[in-house]
């Protein structure tokens, strides 16, 4: 008997099967090397106010302050008062009394004393010569005296009368010479001993000069508060009205020619929880060169702001920090205004990139995709920037691109703003 060799039946729902199976990994694998849409913040272009600023760092000044100086030499008793003392014009804020003489030593008192003795020898040889002076003087009147009753009886001549009458009027100015020769050496005397007199032993209190300040206001500085030898002319301490603040503000000259006199400005980063209104009261006329932090040298100009905000409405503002807090020499942000635009159509400024010598964004449409278009720009301020071509109202642009980003890119969205 013949036997037959077996074969193996073949399924046809098999083969569909591995060809399904076949089909969902290919597109598994296509799926998965596509790219994954880039997630994305997305800012609208819509009108609204385009305010172009200045923005540099300041500190505030009290507007007008005083150096208060000793007007003389001598010794400065301790000043009492602090910073932050309040002082009234005219108010005494020092006292200073006329300093000890100096000690000597035994070389200096050998020649002080001796000088003494020159000065007592002086003063006994000047009263010696008004002695001769006044016996000259008596014996010129008594002369006198007997020519005019000789003249009287007609034994002397006019002219011999006259010519005792001269040496009567000789001596009495000899006699007045010589008694403020007297004068002149007991003053010598009375110098040469107060050159002499000790300083270690009992003395009156001497009279002290009233310092006095020259406006109202606060103390910000003492610069010698211990008591001590002043010279003329030394600084004791500063005083200011803290309440009458000002801004300075160091600009590059590029931007200070754009800045005109009251020029709205607004101030924040001052601490508080609102921001400050400013202007412009005055741009200095000289600049001056500084290094920025890069090492780059510049040339800065200083601008001084003054605060428009009367206190009233700051401390309505809010119960957060208030404006009164501000002292002399507190850092400030200070942003000044050089141009502004009202309802125009402005995109965020976070959007715009450089391209070439020009700006570019990536506008996102229906379609999902990032699309890269050149914009024109007017003012530009650090949130916004003024449109003039190659954007629309009602256009979605993508804020801070990374380098994901490229044009035709797909994108999911995060957010609008």
């Amino acid at each position: 008997m013949t036997m037959k060799k077996l074969e193996p039946r073949r399924n046809s729902t098999g083969k569909i099967v591995a060809g399904g199976a076949v089909v969902l990994i290919a597109a598994g694998i296509v799926t998965g090397m596509a790219p994954k849409p880039v997630p994305v913040q997305l800012g609208e272009v819509k009108e609204r106010n385009v305010e172009q600023t200045v923005d540099e760092r300041g500190w505030t000044r009290i507007r007008a302050k005083y150096v208060i100086s000793a007007p003389v030499s001598g010794h400065l008793e301790r000043i009492a008062l602090q910073p932050g003392d309040g002082v009234g014009a005219a108010d005494v804020v020092a006292y200073i009394a006329p300093a000890a003489p100096q000690l000597l030593d035994e070389r200096t008192r050998s020649g002080a004393a001796a000088r003494v003795d020159v000065a007592k020898a002086n003063q006994r040889r000047m009263r010696s010569a008004a002695g001769r002076a006044a016996t000259g003087l008596a014996y010129a009147r008594r002369q006198l005296l007997r020519g005019r009753r000789l003249q009287a009886e007609d034994g002397m001549s006019p002219q011999e009368v006259e010519r005792l009458e001269l040496q009567e009027s000789a001596a009495n100015e000899e006699l007045a010479a010589a008694q403020l020769s007297v004068d002149a050496a007991t003053h010598e005397l009375a110098a040469a001993r107060a050159t002499l007199v000790p300083t270690d032993g009992p003395r009156s209190k001497p009279s002290t000069l009233s310092v006095v300040a020259p406006a109202p206001g606060r103390i910000l500085h003492v610069f010698a508060a211990s008591e001590g030898i002043v010279q003329a002319g030394a600084p004791l301490m500063e005083v200011g009205d803290p309440s009458a603040l000002e801004v300075v503000v160091d600009v590059l000259t590029t931007d200070a020619v754009k800045i005109t006199r009251g020029a709205a400005a607004r101030i924040d980063g001052w601490g508080g929880d609102y921001p400050l209104a400013a202007h412009v009261r005055r741009k200095e006329p000289s600049a001056y060169s500084t290094r920025s932090a890069l090492g780059v040298e510049e040339q800065r100009v200083s601008v001084v702001l003054d605060l428009v905000d009367s206190k009233e409405g700051l401390l309505a503002q809010g119960d957060g920090y208030r404006v009164e807090a501000l002292g002399d020499g507190y850092r400030v942000e200070a942003h000044i205004r050089i141009a502004n635009r009202e309802q125009t159509l402005a995109v965020p400024a976070s959007a715009l990139f450089r391209e070439s010598d020009g700006w570019a964004a990536f506008v996102v449409r229906d379609n999902a995709k990032a699309e890269k278009v050149g914009v024109g720009l007017g003012l530009r301020s650090s949130d916004w920037a003024e449109v003039t071509q190659g954007l629309g109202r009602g256009d979605f642009v993508v804020e801070y691109p990374t380098d994901q980003m490229s044009d035709g890119v797909r994108v999911t969205q995060l957010g609008v703003r």
